[in-house]
């Protein structure tokens, strides 16, 4: 068994059940200011309210399981987006102080102040989340190279530094793939809350997920024009594997599903849809790259791919074993939580 591969489709598994679960979470968010009412804000918040920590577990998972198997691109890419993972975290971490701190208090500015962070930080996330997809598909300025320790004289290895700064991560391709995140997270994240609502709110919500999916699909389709042109490498592997092509076909027919969905009063369908739309993107993403890890755009002999960056055979074995172990408890409580708080939603004492 090629074990690298193995962890190259488990960190995609990963990433996807991420984009997906937490995906709603962060579009609620960020539709959270079109709510008119503080019941509304407060039904929004806790559609969410009992499934975003749990959400969140697969990115803790999924930057833990980088980490032990492929920690030379862990390094890499940590190392580059430093600033804007300090940025994101404290996006994540305003997110969920703004929810478990808005309802303490009654009064209007106390809450109004609350629900502005909750909206810019579910904005701020999403928007870095696409920034780095961006970056990764552009490749990075990566070299290796060997550095001098001044006050030892040993020489140690530094190897695929990054010599890019932050702003030059915020470039205009990055932007724009950040923006696609922004809309798909805001599409998925409507047609959510209009399987969790109900009345008035319900039939906003409605023509909320008309705007979206038109956000959506103007940004997706200037997103691919824009890959193809400035990302010629990313539909390179189709050509080695023609089989990807089915994944395309099914992607388009996922998005042209949500709003026939929509039309015919299905919204599960059209939340379905979302999810398979957001799969094949991650997809998409890993065939683009494939298989590397971090495209050096200086060299293509400095990229690290799922071999050069990879651990040991043994420790990714291990690591196997316990993904064999672990992977179904998670989703088992996964799937548990979700029966639980199915239907709609009801504020009770201990709400948001």
């Amino acid at each position: 068994m090629d074990l690298n591969l193995l962890w190259f489709v488990l960190l995609g598994v990963l990433l996807t059940g991420y984009a997906i679960l937490d995906g709603f979470d962060l579009g609620v968010g960020m539709l959270h200011p079109v709510a008119k009412t503080d019941k509304e804000k407060r039904i929004m918040m806790n559609s969410i309210g009992p499934l975003w920590d749990g959400n969140e577990v697969w990115l803790v998972t999924f930057g833990g399981a980088l980490f032990a198997a492929f920690p030379e691109a862990y390094a890499t890419i940590f190392s580059t987006f430093y600033n804007a993972f300090y940025l994101l975290l404290f996006a994540l971490i305003f997110r969920a102080v703004s929810m478990e701190f808005r309802s303490k208090r009654p009064s209007r500015f106390w809450r109004g102040a609350w629900d502005k962070a909750f909206f810019v930080s579910s904005f701020t996330a999403t928007l870095l989340f696409g920034v780095a997809v961006g970056n990764m598909m552009q490749g990075l300025p990566l070299v290796d190279r060997v550095a001098a320790n001044i006050d030892t004289g040993n020489r140690i290895a530094e190897r695929w530094i990054s010599e890019g700064t932050f702003l030059e991560l915020l470039n205009p391709y990055a932007l724009l793939v950040g923006f696609l995140a922004v809309s798909l997270f805001v599409m998925h994240g409507s047609i959510y809350l209009y399987l969790k609502t109900e009345g008035d709110l319900q039939r906003r919500v409605h023509d909320w997920i008309w705007r979206t999916f038109g956000f959506f699909l103007i940004v997706y389709v200037l997103t691919t024009i824009f890959t193809l042109v400035r990302v010629p490498q990313a539909v390179y592997n189709f050509e080695h594997y023609p089989i990807a092509w089915v994944i395309v076909v099914l992607n388009v027919l996922a998005i042209a599903n949500i709003p026939r969905a929509v039309y015919l009063g299905r919204p599960l369908y059209a939340f379905i849809s979302s999810c398979c739309t957001i799969a094949a993107l991650v997809f998409l993403l890993a065939i683009a790259v494939f298989p590397n890890l971090v495209v050096s755009t200086i060299d293509p002999a400095y990229s690290l791919d799922i071999y050069n960056g990879a651990s040991s055979q043994k420790t990714l074995g291990i690591m196997a074993v316990i993904a064999l172990i672990g992977m179904p408890i998670v989703l088992s409580y996964t799937a548990v939580i979700y029966w639980t708080f199915r239907g709609k939603v009801e504020l009770g004492k201990f709400s948001y």
